[in-house]
């Protein structure tokens, strides 16, 4: 039999098109069916489909999800999947995910449902992780296929691929590879079947051949389409994590409430102030919290002006703006001691318009409890009666306001309404102050902020303080007390290894939250070989998975060895090697971060309390949220909002936030985003049961991450 295997180009808004449906818009008869904007999650408990309902969580886009595992789970039938609306047929969900190609016993009825409702209304089905075999259009890896380990592949998207679902990527879709000891991926790699309509998407060469062997790819037959994945993975994985945008875009036809976009943040902390040093020999910090009875010698570590000028060299080669929270206090200080001179605050003042400024208190203080320091770790005072003894209302005033002011007379581009309080201080700090200092709220409200920077390793969830709104920013693990790279190399071994082989002990102590060091890394080399790439491959999960929150450092990490910059460069440099030119980088500042965490945590509830409908009729989309949420969609480029433009582009579609009076938005898709009509009702042949999956599950990557030394 001769093998067919198509290789058409196909784009997302023509995927429908392409399997020769009739398609246009709503009909006055109602012959044109309504789909519901919602996904259909069928779930055995697995990774994969794990994976695929936390990209939807994360895009804002809404699903039912059936857990095949609970004996009170609905029955899967013909008035489970549709029913009629005012008189027009309507598919309650624009999209099917299984945990594999057919998850149900043999001649299940179930099945059988689902097929035929896929064949009436169009609908796409996703085989999460699926076996290679000719019921998914491939040949069974034995034919001259593999299985096994794809730990460290190099996959590529194919041309069809980019000019589809994918086409966001540049081609390179590396598999991660993080432990030579620890199975992190399983997969099959294999051929379309003799005759078979398959077009890969994603493929790899077949281990000691040049053949490439399909890992996602399209299969289409009985007039049904299944986007096939033949590999297990996580909803942490890179090699998800890339593909996920893509695979929402298949199955909605890039047509869905949600959406998504790749950020990065960098706020840099105590500008214009000095950072105490580690010391290598006292494993503490002399002039912090950390070394008692004052014990060593502080050695300050502060930026100079050439490191002002590399900073402003890289951000124009890279097309990236720092966010730089000052304390002006700092040149203040270095003025009185020097005649006058600050040269590091006159470059800085002078390069202003370069970067973003943010407000990080006049003199760095600690706005919560008043502290005692005579002790390691710190505690609160407190008074006669055992209360709390806190910093005042007047004190947080004059820290914001005093540092407002000396930036406003230094021409700072400022915006009030944002802070980063010293060490995130007067919010709750565990163990020792679990309350919030009741003056910051006044004090807040006093100086006009409606943003506060939280810390996101413990404080992660967005809330609510007097008039302010929290934005967690994460502390990445490139200590706030090191402008060396073997001190930042110290102190993680200080860190991370065991008592036995010299260290604190504190990953011995907290086994839930980290691990040990198998030994202590070279100060001369292991900055740059172990916690340059592992820090790297966390910060660029964090821009992966559609997170906005900020990341933070310290000026110190701009200072000396500049041993920021490494990490930045790896985040950057291996995004812009993955991602195509239509999907940049955004590069938000605080409170533009806080209204889009915002906006999104009023959007879930909304859809959470069943307050959201949306549907499509042909090229029309329809859209009803409460008054007051604004609602997010995912459209194909050219379309419309009431006939005017909608959204900004991003990864070639449209998306973007739209303001609701709680009446109807109505969006007008292009025409080549073409709604299918329904089939002639034909004989559904019910598929063969899927052998089980290979059982090896992904494993996490392992990573040091209980404490942070910053401020």
């Amino acid at each position: 039999m001769k093998r067919t295997i198509r290789t058409t180009a196909l784009t997302v808004g023509a995927l429908i098109t392409a399997l020769g449906l009739q398609a246009g818009p709503a009909q006055a008869d109602g012959g044109t069916p309504r789909i519901d904007l919602r996904v259909l999650v069928i779930s055995d408990g697995g990774p994969a489909t794990d994976a695929i309902t936390a990209e939807l969580t994360s895009e804002g886009t809404p699903f039912t999800k059936v857990d095949l595992t609970s004996g009170s789970r609905p029955t899967i039938d013909a008035g489970f999947l549709a029913d009629t609306v005012d008189g027009r047929a309507r598919a309650k969900y624009q999209a099917v995910v299984l945990p594999n190609d057919n998850p149900f016993p043999t001649g299940s009825a179930e099945m059988s449902a689902l097929a035929a409702y896929e064949q009436t209304y169009g609908i796409p089905q996703v085989d999460a992780y699926t076996y290679a075999r000719p019921q998914v259009g491939l040949q069974v890896p034995t034919s001259g296929g593999y299985s096994g380990s794809i730990d460290g592949v190099q996959a590529q998207v194919t041309g069809a691929g980019q000019a589809g679902p994918f086409g966001y990527l540049k081609g390179a879709v590396p598999f991660e590879d993080n432990s030579p000891t620890v199975g992190e991926s399983y997969g099959y790699l294999s051929t379309p079947a003799a005759g078979a309509d398959f077009t890969p998407y994603v493929q790899a060469a077949i281990p000691g051949t040049t053949t490439q062997g399909s890992l996602v790819g399209e299969y289409r037959h009985d007039g049904r389409r299944e986007l096939v994945i033949t590999f297990v993975y996580n909803q942490y994985q890179q090699q998800f994590r890339l593909l996920a945008r893509g695979i929402v875009d298949w199955m909605t036809g890039g047509v869905h409430l949600g959406a998504s976009r790749n950020y990065f943040a960098v706020h840099v902390d105590d500008v214009f102030a000095a950072d105490d040093r580690w010391d290598t020999q006292l494993n503490c910090t002399p002039g912090d919290v950390d070394c008692t009875n004052s014990s060593g010698t502080p050695s300050p570590i502060r930026m100079t002006p050439a490191d002002v000028d590399y900073a402003t060299a890289w951000e124009q080669s890279h097309g990236f703006t720092l966010d730089l929270a000052y304390n002006g206090s700092g040149s203040v200080d270095q003025r009185e001691d020097n005649n006058g001179v600050d040269q590091l605050a006159d470059k800085l003042i002078a390069d202003r318009n370069r970067f973003r400024w943010i407000n990080h208190t006049y003199t760095h203080a600690f706005l919560g409890c008043q502290q005692d320091t005579t002790v390691v770790p710190w505690k609160c005072v407190t008074g006669a009666d055992g209360s709390t003894t806190w910093v005042s209302r007047q004190s947080i005033d004059d820290e914001i306001a005093n540092n407002r002011v000396w930036g406003q007379t230094n021409g700072l581009p400022l915006d009030n309404s944002e802070l980063v309080t010293g060490e995130h201080s007067g919010l709750r700090i565990l163990p020792q102050q679990p309350l919030d200092n009741p003056n910051l709220g006044p004090a807040l409200t006093d100086n006009g902020v409606k943003w506060l920077a939280a810390d996101a390793s413990r404080d992660p969830a967005q809330r609510q303080l007097g008039p302010a709104t929290t934005v967690a920013r994460y502390p990445m693990n490139v200590f706030y007390n090191a402008g060396r790279a073997s001190e930042e190399t110290d102190e993680y071994n200080w860190l991370y290894t065991s008592r036995a082989q010299g260290g604190s002990g504190i990953c011995e102590d907290n086994p839930a939250t980290t691990t040990c060091l198998a030994a202590p890394l070279s100060t001369a080399t292991g900055y740059q070989s172990y916690i340059v790439p592992l820090e790297t491959r966390i910060d660029l999960g964090h821009v992966l998975a559609n997170d906005p929150k900020p990341h933070f450092i310290h000026q110190s990490n701009l200072a000396e060895d500049r041993i920021a910059y490494p990490v930045l460069n790896g985040v950057l440099d291996g995004y812009n090697g993955l991602f195509a030119a239509n999907t940049p980088l955004v590069n938000l500042r605080m409170k533009d971060i806080g209204i889009e965490l915002q906006r999104r945590t009023a959007w879930n509830n909304a859809l959470n309390a069943g307050q959201v409908t949306a549907y499509r009729i042909g090229n029309a989309v329809t859209v009803q949220a409460p008054s007051g949420t604004d609602a997010t969609a995912t459209l194909p480029a050219g379309s419309t909002l009431h006939a005017a433009a909608f959204g900004t582009p991003y990864a070639g579609e449209l998306s973007g936030w739209t303001a609701s009076t709680g009446t109807p938005l109505t969006f007008t898709l292009p025409g080549t985003a073409s709604a299918a009509t329904p089939h002639a009702h034909g004989h559904t042949h019910p598929a063969a049961t899927t052998p089980a999956p290979h059982t090896r599950l992904p494993k996490g990557v392992t990573r040091h991450v209980p404490y942070v030394p910053h401020h």
